[in-house]
């Protein structure tokens, strides 16, 4: 006979609080209430911020059958990971038969990339842009395949605002830059599941250092975007094919870069004129035949 499945650890400290004594429940549902701050940060971290003793979480691990605190946390960051084990061979569909079998499929991931659009809501977006204009500096981080549209966020928004916006670990290792995270910044991390560690320990460090957090994510529950004064999500699964579909995070990138342009007014068109001519005197395009 089968085992039957484990529930997750936040299960079962929810169903033992009525149990505990009384500090051990105050404990109990701060970690429940917090369980993305309980995998990301330290014991004593967490004490300080529920007014408890650190001993109290070990007290709280032991209650509810785990030998300790690490043990407690250690089940709690298992459980947050992506149950999806083939992200992108388990979205693969036989190959269709028929002579326009290709081309259907075409069609119909394009539809889908096309419908997928007009539901990213765009006042998000437009609040999101006005935190980065009034950001001093702007970190943009995307790993593995969104590392592409990070890099055109940066590319755009450097072209007006250029001694300003960094790719987290573009000229260094990332946790540099993590450690240089200041109040008054913002932070964009981008990604998709399944989520890296990387996109989470650069959102987690953003939290920390009271920087501006803005996720362009899959899922509100995504775990970049926990935490995140702004959250702009895109339909990633919805489109068929072997791969999810980022049409809909360059969407919102470059809608980003359009109106934290927009909102720089005359100053942006300036330095955006300076690119240029730059650009121009570099002979970096090839000139339009007349």
């Amino acid at each position: 006979m089968a085992e039957p499945a484990k529930s997750s650890p936040l299960s079962e400290l929810r169903i033992a609080l009525p149990s505990l004594p009384m500090r051990l429940q105050e404990v109990g549902r701060f970690v429940a209430a917090n369980d993305y701050d309980a995998t990301t940060r330290s014991m004593r971290d967490l004490a300080a911020v529920a007014g408890a003793d650190p001993a109290a979480f070990t007290r709280l691990a032991k209650a509810i059958g785990y030998s300790g605190w690490d043990e407690l946390r250690a089940a709690l960051t298992e459980a947050r990971r992506p149950s999806q084990l083939a992200p992108f061979s388990g979205r693969a569909k036989g190959r269709r038969h028929g002579p326009n079998a290709d081309v259907a499929l075409i069609t119909d991931k394009l539809e889908a990339e096309a419908a997928g659009l007009p539901r990213i809501p765009a006042r998000p977006i437009a609040e999101a842009a006005r935190a980065l204009h009034h950001a001093k500096r702007i970190w943009i981080t995307g790993y593995r395949s969104c590392r592409s549209v990070a890099e055109l966020l940066n590319y755009e928004l450097r072209l007006f605002r250029p001694e300003q916006v960094q790719l987290v670990g573009a000229s260094g290792p990332d946790d540099l830059d993590m450690g240089a995270f200041r109040p008054g910044e913002a932070v964009i991390v981008i990604g998709f599941m399944p989520y890296t560690h990387a996109s989470v320990r650069v959102a987690q460090a953003a939290y920390r250092a009271g920087a501006a957090l803005i996720a362009i994510a899959d899922s509100p529950s995504a775990p970049m975007a926990e935490g995140a004064d702004h959250v702009l999500l895109f339909e990633a699964a919805s489109s068929p094919g072997f791969f999810p579909s980022l049409t809909g995070a360059i969407a919102i990138a470059q809608s980003l870069a359009a109106v934290t342009f927009s909102l720089g007014g005359t100053a942006a068109k300036k330095r955006l004129e300076n690119t240029e001519a730059r650009l121009a005197a570099a002979s970096t395009y090839v000139s339009e035949k007349g």
